[in-house]
């Protein structure tokens, strides 16, 4: 949700920092402190490593990264409170959700070995009201699962833009909108295709689609990450992720039909 609200943009200009691009992996990087452009490319995974260098480090000139994560978390609670509502804020059912999420994350967090994205965000603390417990442990499990879905794309040789590929193949997401979002080239986009077709995962012609080596890759890599990503939930058990699922639902659908979200930003931004 952080990435894609104007609240975002707005608290992160009035920090300094210079457009939608630069808020968002400056904002999402910053809880590993002020690392150099390389970190960003390596944990980030699939952007071009010429869009995350045009904004970093030069984002840590203008804004610190502790005053980017004060500005973030300010993001967070105005565009919840203004999706959500003052009821849904003090609803029973919230805070039951942030209970849940929580549970879960500080499972995660027991285990940070090998995810070090994750890890920058498992050192921070906890905010207090409920909504924001919620978002954060959101983004502790979004980020627990993100790291150990890299692992696995780099155990089936798959690099970023080649991952991107494999995805769009899938009909989930417009290619274009992948490659346009994560600023590839058309030449290294297209060398990534061929080299998957080489590689007997894409099948020939137009549109991007899967060979059946190609969607049972896809399976094992997503599978295998699913695996890595249990012991997080397994604090819950089956009645407690079905019940933070039901609860989870409900504020997401919010969000979602309030039209807050600008999902096409970044690509209208690459």
């Amino acid at each position: 949700m952080i990435y894609f609200v104007a609240e975002a943009d707005q608290a992160f200009a009035t920090i300094g920092l210079r457009g939608q691009r630069m808020g968002y992996f400056a904002s999402r990087s910053a809880a590993m402190g002020a690392v150099p452009a390389e970190v960003v490319v390596a944990t980030f995974f699939n952007f071009c490593p010429s869009l995350v260098h045009a904004v970093i480090p030069s984002a840590w000139e203008l804004a610190r990264p502790g005053t980017v994560l004060a500005a973030r978390v300010d993001a967070v609670d105005s565009s919840l409170r203004r999706t959500l509502g003052d009821e849904a804020l003090r609803s029973p059912e919230l805070a039951e959700a942030a209970q849940l999420a929580r549970r879960s994350a500080e499972a995660a967090c027991e285990h940070p070995e090998g995810r070090p994205l994750f890890a920058g965000h498992a050192a921070l603390d906890w905010p207090d009201e409920p909504h924001l417990v919620l978002w954060h442990a959101q983004t502790l499990l979004r980020e627990f699962r993100g790291d150990g879905h890299v692992a696995a794309l780099l155990l089936e040789g798959l690099s970023g833009i080649e991952a991107l590929v494999v995805h769009g193949a899938t009909g989930e997401v417009p290619p274009a909108v992948l490659q346009a979002s994560r600023a590839w080239p058309d030449d290294q986009w297209e060398a990534a295709v061929e080299g998957l077709r080489g590689r007997g995962l894409i099948a020939r012609g137009e549109p991007l689609s899967l060979t059946e080596a190609g969607r049972q890759h896809r399976q094992w890599v997503e599978d295998r990450t699913d695996q890595r990503a249990v012991v997080a939930y397994q604090a819950l058990g089956e009645d407690g992720c079905h019940r933070l699922r039901s609860l989870g639902r409900v504020f997401s659908r919010a969000v979602v039909d309030s039209g807050a979200l600008a999902v096409d930003r970044m690509a209208r931004d690459a």
